[in-house]
């Protein structure tokens, strides 16, 4: 198996099966893709539309053509010399009951063959939370019956359209009210032989269809036997604080499964390991590696069933400076923080602390604090009102370990520190397990969040971050309190939850003042870095992630990479950005409505408002403006619920929703706003499509493997899902001819400039394998970024310009000659002398002492030069 040198990922459902995947595959071979990266296959929930809710692990989804599909479209990319990588999903799975071992699981409780390959916590019933409401409140409103369940003849209680099992064991309770019960309870004691006898017959069918109704008539009967059953139905609300499982995320529709039990991993592998071994699969994405129980134990257990050369990644979301676990026996991360990186490279690091410094007022209205004020309360209302039942959870294991060590805590105060920890944990999670312990990096980690988390907290909540820290880092204390490995597992699975939901899911619809930074991985509360920043993150890069995935889109990004990459331009001219969104403030303040004694949107929202629409504004007239103003609906729904201020997910305020959307729809009319919107943002189109083509040609150049979110290599104007996962349209797919380089051509341009420099990727290899050195670039790199990879034999030389706002020529993209004067890029010694020809306009340049950047870029947007 070979390693990817770039990738394409598709997005399977929503109307893509194998079938149209395999007509994909000589599009796929032209634009230059080596593998072929798959959304997860295997069989999911009936309508799922991604396919992370999987009910059967070891079965390829049939509807999306079966395994017999699956092969015959990794036959037509082996056939090319073309390569397959899955998605998996080993941290959980659908709690639905289509999933038979769930099912099994509900039907028999901790009897079940199952009960131990899902994080149940059996000490309870198990709870089914997908009731609307109470269940003594459904059950008085008659919702709830006794019926036979259709699909397999099975006694159910029925809600709406879905039949609970009932346990075998508590049949009786219902046979035994048919007059002509035949088998005595000594020697059918479930009932089950009864049922069989009973649904042999029509007519005692009939009768048992009855009874049932009968039954159902009686609500104390249905709440006796529905208290027999090892399950309870409980409200969908009430997850947060009680749950029987844990749950990925916020989902109680997904169930955590113990792969780190080696039964349980074997079981759950089994058809994907096969797969690998006869070579249909070559290589695997790992979904949320932060969920489980121990990371590093389950890879080198799938490292050692896949074999040495599988190519594997792993879905890792890395802070700023936070480094990748070098031990993990993986090629690395699937690259969100590639896409952190390149905010350092595109947007102005001098004045883009403007935009926030003008938002900051607009926050004071809603009295909050700063951005590390607004990270650390997001992240504490995330465990007291999202995660509260975990809190408990967590807080009842550390209150049996403080007893058994006499250290006299409360449960209150125990449950204060742990959220005090967790919120001022600076990353996702660490990875302290009773084998390995904390290794230095993390006991850092813990012993700065045990410092910010005392400060300012009552003496007896210190005493508790003692004792917490205590738990977590000190391998001979662990040792001796059987609770502790739990604790540790527990804590570490509750952290990245919190921060994920908090910051992403939270705090990226509340702090707007610059959005192009919000994105999974960005730190919107730290200025950027600039080029210097970028040169230093591809060199570590180059170092210990050389063959990560280097992602600039994906199914998760807050926004698509053209729309980012647009919205990076804010950030040269921010003073011209604040003065139109007051004056757009002004000129739309008629459309606002009242709501609860406030004008809405409120200002800070409005501010999101206008950046939103900035990013997928249309690069021509919009033909279809009805499509426009639906997409900025959702968008809009999302993001109020998200930032869970003036409405959320559990309980949405629909009139605040309608009234902001309103708004928006009453200023997608208004011919004024829509004159001076769309003449304020002509110049940033094209600078972001500059930045757009930079970040392409880096992408495709620095360290990393190259991963095409499918339809990207054209443009992607997206905003958050489910706008970002629309069908790729698969009609006129075909790599063009060298287009020209303007605004109506730029998909075209695009979509070449990504085969071309696949191609060379592709036909010389070593290079872009090579080391990577920054070059010095005139004004401190201020108006162009370059780099080289390789060696003086066989290099590539990349140059791209940046902070571009109105120095576009007329009539097309490239760079004006005078926006070019002046720019020189310092090549190193070595290099001199060497032959070099342009990828883009096979043009022949000898390299001397300086390159001018007129010379590195010619005619063309970006510049890529190939010395070999």
């Amino acid at each position: 198996m070979t390693r990817p040198r770039s990738t394409y990922r598709l997005q399977f459902r929503n109307g893509m099966d194998f079938g149209k995947a395999r007509r994909l595959v000589p599009y796929l071979e032209a634009l230059g893709i080596s593998h072929l990266y798959a959304s997860p296959v295997m069989t999911a929930t009936a309508g799922s539309t991604h396919g992370y809710d999987v009910t059967h692990a070891n079965e390829i989804d049939p509807s999306l053509g079966g395994l017999a599909g699956l092969r015959a479209l990794a036959g037509d990319l082996h056939a090319r010399g073309m390569g397959l990588i899955l998605d998996i999903v080993p941290n959980h799975m659908a709690a639905s009951l289509e999933n038979p071992w769930w099912r099994s699981v509900v039907v028999w409780g901790a009897q079940s063959p199952f009960a131990g390959h899902f994080d149940i916590h059996w000490r309870q019933r198990l709870t089914l939370p997908f009731l609307g409401n109470d269940f003594r409140e459904e059950l008085s409103a008659g919702v709830l019956s006794l019926a036979l369940d259709p699909a397999c003849d099975a006694l159910a209680l029925r809600y709406h359209d879905t039949f609970y099992p009932l346990h075998p064991g508590t049949y009786r309770q219902i046979l035994e009210e048919l007059t002509d019960v035949a088998a005595s309870p000594e020697r059918d004691p479930e009932g089950r032989t009864v049922l069989s006898a009973v649904l042999a017959s029509a007519d005692a069918r009939a009768a048992l269809e009855r009874t049932l109704e009968r039954l159902s008539a009686d609500p104390a009967r249905i709440a006796a036997i529905h208290d027999a059953q090892p399950w309870q139905l409980t409200d969908w609300k009430t997850a947060s604080r009680h749950l029987s499982y844990r749950r990925f995320f916020e989902i109680a529709g997904l169930v955590g499964l113990r792969v780190e039990d080696p039964r349980i991993f074997d079981d759950s592998h089994r058809l994907i390991l096969d797969l690998v071994r006869e070579g249909t699969v070559d290589g695997l994405r790992i979904d949320h590696i932060d969920g489980l129980a121990d990371p590093e134990a389950y890879l080198q257990r799938l490292r050692a069933a896949a074999g040495p050369d599988v190519y594997i990644v792993v879905e890792k979301i890395l802070e700023k400076q936070e480094p990748f676990p070098a031990h993990w026996p993986v090629a690395g991360t699937t690259g969100y923080e590639f896409i952190t990186a390149l905010a350092d490279a595109l947007s102005d690091e001098h004045e883009g602390g403007r935009l926030a410094q003008a938002y900051r007022p607009l926050k004071d209205e809603e009295r909050r604090g700063s951005y590390a004020q607004e990270r650390q309360a997001s992240k504490k209302q995330m465990l007291s009102d999202n995660f509260e039942g975990e809190v408990r959870r967590l807080t009842a294991l550390t209150k049996v370990m403080a007893d058994r060590t006499d250290a006299d805590l409360s449960r209150g105060t125990i449950a204060e520190a742990l959220c005090g920890m967790i919120a001022a944990l600076p990353v996702y999670r660490t990875y302290t397990t009773v084998t390995s312990g904390a290794d230095e990096h993390d006991r850092q980690l813990l012993a700065a969040a045990r410092q910010q988390a005392q400060d300012g907290v009552r003496p007896e909540v210190r005493e508790a971050i003692d004792f917490i820290w205590e738990l977590l880092v000190d391998d001979r204390t662990c040792s001796t309190l059987p609770e502790c490995p739990e604790f540790r597992t527990r804590f570490q699975q509750l952290s990245g939850p919190v921060m994920a939901k908090a910051l992403e899911d939270t705090l990226f619809y509340r702090e707007n003042a610059f959005i192009a930074l919000n994105e999974v991985g960005g730190d919107p509360g730290q200025p950027t870095g600039g080029p210097h920043a970028f040169h230093a993150a591809m060199q570590a890069r180059a170092e210990t992630l050389p063959h990560a995935l280097s992602a600039t889109s994906t199914h998760d990004t807050k926004r698509g990479e053209d729309a980012r990459a647009r919205l990076y331009t804010l950030s040269e001219a921010p003073d011209d950005w604040i003065a139109a969104t007051r004056r757009w403030t002004d000129l739309n303040a008629r459309f606002r409505r009242a709501h609860a004694g406030r004008a809405v949107p409120e200002p800070y929202v409005e501010w999101l408002i206008y950046q939103a629409l900035a990013g997928v504004w249309p690069l021509g007239e919009p033909d279809d403006m009805e499509a426009l103003r639906e997409r900025l609906r959702s968008y809009v729904e999302k993001a109020l619920r998200e930032a869970k201020i003036g409405s959320n997910w559990r309980r949405p305020d629909a009139d605040y929703e309608q009234k902001v959307i309103g708004f928006v729809e009453d200023v997608l009319g208004h011919e004024a706003f829509l004159r001076d919107f769309t003449g304020t943002l002509s110049p940033f189109l094209d600078a972001g499509l500059l930045n757009s083509l930079s970040q392409t040609l880096i992408k495709l150049t620095a360290p990393g493997v190259p991963d095409i979110y499918q339809g990207s290599e054209r443009c992607d104007f997206s905003l958050v899902d489910p706008d970002n996962r629309a069908p790729l349209a698969l009609a006129g797919l075909d790599v063009p001819q060298k287009p020209a380089a303007q605004r109506a051509t730029f998909p075209h341009y695009k979509q070449w400039l990504v085969a071309t420099v696949l191609a060379a990727r592709h036909h010389c290899p070593a290079p872009f394998a090579g080391a990577y050195l920054p070059l010095a670039v005139t004004d401190d790199s201020r108006r162009a970024l370059a780099f080289l990879r390789g060696t003086p034999q066989a290099f590539v030389l990349v140059a791209v310009p940046r902070l571009t706002l109105g120095s576009s020529a007329s009539d097309g993209l490239p760079l004006k000659t005078d926006a070019k004067a002046g720019i020189a890029i310092t090549i190193p010694e070595a290099f001199r002398g060497r032959k070099a020809r342009s990828a883009l306009d096979d043009r022949a340049l000898v390299l001397g002492q300086t390159l001018s950047l007129s010379e590195a870029l010619g005619d063309e947007p970006v510049g890529l030069l190939l010395g070999v």
